[in-house]
């Protein structure tokens, strides 16, 4: 997908939120190595080196647009094109994924293989929206199946990226069952005040409309975010400032006893 580093960067306060949030759970690893997956333009992942004391931190992401952004002077941190899912490499101290393993299928798949990149003592953490039931995303895949964007996206319109999400329990279980313990997770609602109703419009377009200007060409796109926007604003109202509540889930799990403990 072309992501817009532009577009998605003007909801970066917000953004940030729960990345702060998922740090928080992890214990330092001074002179470990990090993995984070999905780091998109890497400032973040800067702060995650820095913050937990790496020796060496990779940030991994599919997007070119966005690596291109990524900061190249931080000693011990470096960024490589790739998709999350089928990343593979040295074992590490820290798999991190902030936002970012909803694009992927087969959770209880990929979180085993993501435990399985551990080092003994290792922590995996990362954090899903959770949030699809929200008219936000709901109106997104009413108006891909409506005329003319069913003709236009045919058999493969964009999927429901909340198939993939578990429950917060669920994904407790599953890393106690993946041998996390303690499995820490949490369903945690941001709180977001944005100008108007129109900023939902702005957000969806760095994220979640993304899919549907890849597949629609840049005129049907156009025509798409008009149609959704209006019929956000019918259902919504438009209301200034809007609180956009934002839900998210934060799991964290380390596995294994260290050698020597």
């Amino acid at each position: 997908m072309t992501w817009d580093p532009a577009q998605y960067r003007r909801f970066s306060a917000e953004r940030r939120q729960p990345f702060d949030d998922l740090l928080s759970l992890c214990r330092p690893v001074p002179g470990g190595t990090v993995v984070d997956l999905g780091c998109g333009s890497g400032e973040l992942t800067a702060e995650l080196h820095r913050r937990l004391g790496a020796a060496e931190t990779v940030g991994v992401d599919r997007s070119p647009a966005m690596l291109a952004e990524a900061p190249t002077a931080v000693e011990g941190l470096r960024f490589v094109e790739g998709d999350l899912a089928a990343f593979d490499g040295p074992a590490v101290d820290v798999v991190f994924a902030n936002a970012s393993l909803h694009w992927v299928g087969d959770h209880p798949s990929l979180l085993a293989g993501l435990a399985g990149m551990l080092r003994p003592g290792g922590q995996l953490a990362f954090q899903v929206p959770a949030n699809f039931d929200h008219p936000s995303h709901l109106l997104a895949r009413r108006v891909a199946v409506e005329p003319p964007f069913a003709e236009l996206l045919g058999a493969s319109p964009p999927p429901d990226r909340g198939h993939h999400v578990l429950a917060p329990a669920a994904y407790a279980e599953l890393l106690y069952r993946l041998g996390g313990r303690p499995p820490v997770c949490r369903l945690e609602v941001y709180a977001h005040e944005l100008a108007s109703t129109a900023e939902v419009v702005e957000w969806v377009r760095g994220t979640l409309l993304t899919p549907y200007r890849q597949l629609l060409g840049e005129d049907d796109y156009a025509h798409f975010v008009d149609t959704y926007r209006r019929r956000l604003l019918d259902e919504l109202g438009d209301r200034s400032p809007y609180f956009y509540g934002f839900a998210r889930i934060l799991c964290w799990a380390t596995f294994g006893a260290p050698v020597g403990s």
